[in-house]
């Protein structure tokens, strides 16, 4: 058992998680961060060389550097922050992501070999290693956990009994294949080209580029230092591939009967469907795949869960698919730590499906629109692309949406039974994400001294944070200054609330009493988080908001909620009841 189950010693059963690529890795992330043990396995002796996934949107990157991981991202990757669509040589859209209240207004582009390492060597730090060369050749669910045999590269044999088993084992998933889920949808019958190689242009180089055309579609993509990641459909004729190269999984290594696209290859789709000067060298590598649009029908099967590409595989298009198996892994990871320790029932897991189902049927209908949408030739889809998206992305409600959608700062669980909503002045509502804003906190948990920060440097993604607003001093009594030390008096009904939700979810919350305040670094607190005072806004561990409303009114129905999701057994007093 790796280091990381000394936190939770006293529950010696592990969560199993099988395959090592980002969403395994982020799960196993999210539960060691708990203190929860896990196992990691790969049957890969060596990480995927081959460059797959490289767009990281701005939600992700939230949530990284709320797990304190996003600098060496941000390093090591390169900012894009516009898209151009042309068609037949004719620019029809360009969008910035400029606008978009984040920290991270832009698409950032990064080898998906990268990500994995920078991923490890965080679990690291965490105690837990990835175990390569080790395969899962059966498994049969009981009562109370998995049993699961698995078998190492020298042919040595291990029983194990995980309390609880991800399926993050890609498109091919021999865990869904053994568990028969329906892996429901199509394969596209064309044939797309991916290729990493050097490219000179005269546009700047924090910019992407979709051209279409009758010839085929074509879309480049800066990873920086003049490294581009090229895409196009119609690469060779159908009858040049027997079967499907890369059923569902980009940048795998190309069969031996087809050889790998050349850079003369290259070169010829780009002068055939680009208007514009594109001189193209250096072929680091190339591969053919298809595409497929395919998921699962439910993402829980008794004490396993899948996650990734084994429970959707789709369309780059949008760079969504990595960016979506991260944040499951995140939803779900936080949620099995709750129902691990005994602290909250069994169907908060049943949430996770709930909650994550929807959103990847929407990435799949919007992925293979888009794809479809970009490569037709002909018909309603081609007149749609020419004549009425320039008129649409003019519009700056549609571009404003487009926007969120594609960074997925829209993704939202408004819906879900875990979100407590009260109507305050502003702010994002519960199920939303918890935007970032700078405080002066008042007070704090670990004897936290009064000061300036920002709502993600306090939220800490293995705890619930529950931010407790409380009004300013008025101007003329004391000048609103970050660095004074503000003193506010106690209110009762927030003492109240803060030793109730303690009692009902203890040591799984930390809880801030904040106020406004003024200064650089993120939005200000009304801006975000809207101008009721006093209010409370709890904040799960995936940084979503699961309840708001004001401390005084809404107080029994935060303590209710709490205890009917997040908490076991517990009891509201009398005296709570308002």
């Amino acid at each position: 058992m790796d280091a990381a189950a000394n936190g939770a010693a006293n529950d010696p059963s592990p969560v199993l998680i099988v395959g090592a690529g980002p969403t395994g890795l982020a799960a196993a992330m999210s539960l060691a961060r708990a203190h929860i043990p896990v196992r990691l396995i790969d049957k890969a002796m060596q990480p995927n060389p081959y460059s797959r996934a490289i767009g990281i949107q701005a939600r992700t990157l939230e949530l990284l550097e709320q797990h304190r991981l996003v600098e060496p991202f941000l390093e090591l990757g390169h900012r894009a922050r516009i898209a151009n669509l042309f068609s037949n040589g004719m620019r029809l859209a360009q969008l910035d992501f400029d606008p978009l209240r984040t920290r991270y207004p832009y698409l950032l582009f990064i080898e998906q070999s990268v990500t994995e390492r920078l991923l490890t060597e965080h679990l690291a730090t965490l105690g837990v290693t990835v175990e390569r060369g080790v395969e899962l050749t059966m498994f049969a669910q009981g009562a109370t956990g998995v049993q699961a045999t698995l078998r190492r590269a020298d042919g040595h044999t291990e029983t194990m009994r995980p309390s609880y088993m991800i399926a993050a084992d890609g498109a091919h998933s021999t865990i869904r294949h053994r568990l028969g889920l329906n892996f429901a949808g199509k394969t596209l019958e064309q044939t797309f080209l991916l290729a990493d190689l050097h490219a000179e242009t005269d546009w700047p180089d924090d910019e992407f580029h979709i051209f279409a055309s009758g010839e085929g579609l074509v879309a480049l993509f800066p990873m920086g230092h003049g490294r581009h990641r090229l895409i196009a459909d119609h690469a060779v004729e159908p009858a040049a591939v027997a079967a499907p190269v890369t059923p569902a999984v980009l940048g795998e290594p190309p069969l031996n009967r087809v050889p790998a696209p050349s850079l003369e290859e290259c070169k010829a789709l780009i002068a055939r469907r680009v208007q514009e000067r594109v001189a193209v060298s250096d072929l680091a590598w190339s591969s053919y795949f298809h595409l497929n649009s395919r998921m699962v029908d439910r993402l829980r099967a008794s004490r396993i869960f899948l996650a990734g590409d084994a429970a959707h595989v789709h369309s780059p298009a949008g760079a969504q698919g990595m960016n979506t198996g991260i944040q499951e892994a995140l939803n779900l990871g936080w949620k099995l730590a709750r129902v691990i320790r005994g602290a909250a029932p069994d169907r908060l897991l049943d949430t996770y499906h709930l909650e994550r189902h929807p959103i990847e049927r929407d990435v799949l209908r919007q992925t293979g629109f888009i794809t479809h949408m970009a490569e037709a030739d002909h018909g309603p889809l081609k007149l749609l692309r020419e004549r009425v998206m320039p008129v649409l992305a003019a519009l700056g409600p549609l571009r404003d949406a487009a926007r969120l959608t594609i960074s997925e700062l829209s993704i939202q669980y408004r819906r879900s039974p875990l979100t407590l909503e009260r109507v305050l002045d502003g702010g994002p509502r519960a199920g939303e994400r918890a935007p970032d804003a700078l405080v002066h906190v008042v007070d704090g948990p670990l004897g936290r001294a009064p000061g300036v920060g920002c709502i993600f440097d306090l939220h800490d993604p293995a705890f619930f944070s529950l931010f407790l607003l409380i009004p300013p001093l008025p101007v003329d009594e004391k000048p609103l200054d970050p660095a004074a030390k503000h003193e506010a008096p106690p209110d009762k009904e927030i003492e109240r609330l803060a030793a109730e939700v303690e009692r009902l979810l203890p040591g799984a919350v930390r809880i801030w009493r904040v106020t406004d305040t003024h200064g650089d670094g993120a939005p200000p607190l009304s801006e975000s988080y809207g101008r009721t005072r006093p209010s409370f806004y709890l904040v799960r561990p995936d940084g979503y908001i699961g309840a708001r409303g004001r401390t005084g009114s809404d107080l029994h129905g935060l303590l209710r909620h709490c205890e009917a999701w997040f908490a076991v057994g517990g009891e509201i007093p009398e005296q709570a009841a308002l």
